[in-house]
């Protein structure tokens, strides 16, 4: 079964009607309709459809950029419709997961998805790097100062309470009194 898929930015007075004429023309039986941001994740006409796509059916879209904005989310949502046993197409790019040189391309736009996941990841460990590099703190904010540190390590030493307790004054985790208490030990044994 062919089922068709129309989206619409919200607050940008767009209209569905070509997209549905287009989907009808297409041959699609059902067609979904939603109004949402292509960034957004949360569209809950399309989680219906993945959910429901069987062995045979075939997703079919207007224009790509209808089903995602984003290439990491397209090839997501793909290889969804690809493990339900199903197909692809888009009508304006002349996309189809059911012909050779329609799953060609995606494994080309797969490729080149992975290309740039690891470019951005080279990027950000090289910049984290430099930030490293230059003492800047990396990660969460501290959530305790270091005169309240310094304290919660006095009071386990002094043996004026327990790691339990030092918790419960500073309004932090055992476990984040644990960690500073462990990361003390290391750094005076050093």
């Amino acid at each position: 079964m062919k089922i068709g898929y129309t989206r619409i930015s919200r607050g940008d007075h767009q209209d569905s009607t070509a997209q549905i004429e287009a989907l009808r023309a297409a041959g699609c039986e059902k067609i979904f309709s939603e109004e949402a941001s292509g960034s957004q994740t949360d569209r809950p006409e399309l989680s219906v459809i993945l959910k429901s796509l069987s062995k045979g059916d075939i997703l079919v879209v207007w224009k790509l950029d209808r089903l995602s904005r984003s290439l990491r989310d397209l090839l997501f949502t793909l290889e969804r419709i690809e493990k339900a046993g199903a197909g692809f197409q888009s009508l304006t790019e002349a996309i189809d997961t059911n012909t050779a040189s329609g799953r060609f391309l995606m494994q080309i736009l797969g490729a080149f998805a992975e290309f740039e996941r690891e470019m951005i990841r080279e990027r950000t460990l090289h910049g984290l790097e430099s930030a490293r590099r230059a003492g800047k703190h990396i990660g969460r904010k501290p959530k305790l100062k270091p005169d309240q540190t310094a304290e919660i390590i006095r009071i386990i030493k002094e043996g004026r309470g327990t790691p339990k307790h030092a918790a419960s004054i500073f309004n932090v985790s055992l476990s984040t009194v644990k960690r500073l208490l462990s990361n003390h030990r290391e750094r005076t044994a050093a």
